[in-house]
């Protein structure tokens, strides 16, 4: 079968300065994508600020013979993620494909956490995701066509200790990708997440002994599939690293139903209510409406 391709297709990449945005937009670009370098240039707690990081991946981009421009504007507010896909239509005069990939770190104890901590991780992820798929949204609803793959967690799947922060605006990823995704469809706009594991700059503490095994390289394959105009999923999570490539869903048990339900019905029927033997996967709110109905009906 033939490589898979991006020719005539504009991609925006942010936070493509270093580690698996780097990666996603070094292989789009070598694939015939034109690519939006998005990199604010700052730590990973989102301090300073810099143009080295976006221009040196343009310029590797270049010299292999693809075609990028950089921008260096901060996700977290609307008017610097217009500016980001705003760069894509000046540029290039399109946008298809969105990857938001820009990310901070300010991990503390909740009980110790302020504001300063909080608020800039859910603005960078939360708010930078949806920015960014906004600034973009209506353009690839008018032409039919577009791919955004949005980037989750563990810690906001499945918790982790000190990211409260961090695993409120991922999972809040999450809900927003699904909703979009039932927007988009019938304008052939496919939103999807992954769950990357991979060695960077933000990872590199927490992963261990196991980061020698994790490269971003291993992740960009499932961008790429969910960037492409082949893509068959939308509304999906996806977990990735080290070569493995899995599904992750919400799903939803028969669990106990009783229409006289009493608080000592909850206790002593718990087993049953958490039981995971047996499940469904909703595909939206009201799927799982439909579960509700059909277990109260016997059906």
């Amino acid at each position: 079968m033939s490589d898979m391709r991006y020719d005539g297709k504009v991609a925006v990449v942010t936070g493509a300065g270093q580690g698996l945005g780097r990666s996603h937009a070094q292989f789009l670009a070598s694939r015939g994508a034109k690519v939006v370098v998005n990199d604010l240039g700052g730590a990973t707690d989102g301090s300073g600020a810099s143009q080295t990081p976006a221009q040196k991946v343009c310029d590797e981009i270049r010299a292999a013979g693809g075609e990028a421009i950089a921008n260096y504007d901060s996700v977290s507010t609307e008017a610097g993620a217009q500016a980001v896909i705003g760069t894509a239509i000046d540029a290039f005069g399109r946008i298809d494909i969105l990857v938001n990939n820009a990310g901070i770190l300010r991990d503390k104890a909740f009980k110790n956490a302020t504001e300063a901590d909080i608020r800039p991780v859910i603005d960078v992820h939360l708010y930078g995701t949806l920015w960014c798929t906004r600034a973009a949204w209506n353009r690839m609803l008018e032409q039919g066509y577009g791919r955004v793959v949005n980037t989750t967690s563990a810690a906001g799947l499945f918790g982790n200790f000190g990211q409260t922060n961090y695993g409120a605006a991922k999972m809040g990823i999450v809900g927003f990708s699904r909703a979009a995704a039932i927007e988009g469809a019938k304008a052939n706009v496919k939103v999807n997440v992954i769950a990357p594991a991979a060695r960077t700059r933000m990872t590199e503490e927490l992963l261990g002994p196991m980061a020698e095994k994790l490269n971003p390289e291993q992740v960009t394959p499932v961008v790429g599939y969910l960037a492409h105009e082949s893509c068959e999923p939308s509304g999906e999570i996806f977990s990735c690293g080290g070569g493995r490539v899995g599904r992750i869903f919400v799903g939803a048990i028969p669990g106990y139903f009783n229409p006289q339900l009493t608080v000592e019905n909850v206790r002593d029927h718990l087993a049953e209510i958490r039981d995971t033997s047996s499940f469904e996967v909703p595909a939206n709110a009201m799927d799982e409406i439909g579960l509700l109905m059909k277990v109260g009906t016997g059906r």
